[in-house]
């Protein structure tokens, strides 16, 4: 299975981690759990009542963890490309590797994605329908491809997008994520 280092801990984050996690794959999560969605309060996250953006990080990160996602209180120095993988330098700790990159925090991803020659935009990050960045295997989602037009719906879809995405490229066909109810 493949590891993918996600850069942020927000809605688009956590989400990417989820879906990756859930499906056996290796997702590690660096974020200082800074994220702007502790000042939010969501009204239109469809599917969930009013809940306060502290609330809903607490369980986002929550599901991510009970999944399998290994949620790192840090952030990123740097990412490289290093042969067919990707270094990354944490704040503190051992650099480690990974197949992928999801770059999902708007405090870090801009300057990482710079330094891997991704394109940007005045929106943010350049990305496709995928969330692929101009780098192979680097992804942009939530505040790091939309910067003034992110919401935590939009932004948890993206990093689903994302993570659906690496799965389907790891299986070499489409790959769909259902889950049915036990009987």
């Amino acid at each position: 299975m493949a590891k993918t280092i996600i850069v942020g801990d927000g809605p688009g984050g956590l989400s990417a981690a989820l879906f990756l996690a859930k499906s056996g794959h290796e997702a590690v999560v660096y974020g200082r759990d800074e994220t702007a969605m502790h000042y939010a309060h969501l009204h239109n996250y469809l599917g969930l009542p009013d809940t306060g953006g502290t609330r809903f990080q607490e369980v986002a990160r929550a599901q991510a963890a009970g999944h399998g996602a290994v949620l790192r209180a840090t952030g990123v120095d740097a990412v490289e490309p290093a042969g067919e993988r990707f270094a990354v330098r944490p704040e503190d700790g051992d650099e480690e590797h990974a197949d992928y990159i999801i770059l999902a925090g708007a405090q870090d991803s801009h300057r990482l994605a710079e330094a891997l020659g991704a394109e940007r935009t005045q929106r943010g990050v350049r990305v496709d329908t995928e969330y692929r960045t101009t780098v192979d295997r680097v992804y942009a989602v939530g505040r790091a491809a939309r910067v003034n037009r992110s919401q935590a719906i939009i932004s948890a879809g993206a990093g689903a997008t994302a993570a659906l995405d690496i799965l389907a490229r790891e299986a070499g066909k489409d790959v769909v994520d259902w889950d049915t109810p036990e009987h």
